[in-house]
């Protein structure tokens, strides 16, 4: 008697586990995004993204937190945002691993607290080439790689592997 008891505590405990987790498609098209994605921020000095951009060197492959406000996010699995902070024209994509963080469509526009390494990507022609029929193609773009200008500026892309995020309505 006391096996079947537990046993069927067991099975109650993993079915509400269960049954509380989003999908993924759920996540990217939640209606209010506020809240925490990833692990808990645990570092609390900012820094803009010029900041970083400009002093590239000292900031690579360091941990780093930044705020602003998400100005796209990856519309086919929530596994990236476009963040601009008050202070830089420029933007960063904040990259997270695919399904482990869904950051929600409807957090464009939002403000956004990130903690994660700041890196940069290079990439040769080809690259470049391909990940930018990449980015239209996740717009619903189609883009054929003869029909791809590249410019100096497309062989490198600056972003930060995110690990951490907190997305509010207002501050």
């Amino acid at each position: 008697m006391k096996k079947i008891l537990f046993f069927s505590i067991f099975m109650i405990i993993i079915f509400i586990s269960c049954e509380s987790q989003l999908s993924e498609y759920e996540m990217l098209n939640k209606k209010n995004p506020d809240g925490n994605y990833g692990s808990l921020i645990d570092i609390s000095k900012s820094h803009s993204i010029d900041e970083l951009i400009n002093n590239a060197e000292n900031y690579l492959n360091t941990e780093v937190l930044i705020s602003g406000t998400i100005l796209e996010v990856c519309p086919m699995r929530g596994c990236w945002i476009s963040v601009q902070d008050k202070d830089s024209p420029a933007d960063i994509r904040v990259k997270v691993t695919d399904g482990q963080i869904v950051f929600p469509l409807s957090g464009k526009g939002r403000k956004v607290d990130v903690q994660g390494i700041f890196s940069k990507l290079i990439f040769n022609e080809e690259q470049a080439r391909q990940w930018k029929v990449h980015l239209a193609e996740e717009k619903g773009v189609q883009l054929s790689l003869e029909d791809v200008e590249i410019e100096p500026s497309d062989l490198y892309e600056y972003r930060i592997i995110g690990k951490s995020a907190t997305i509010f309505s207002n501050r």
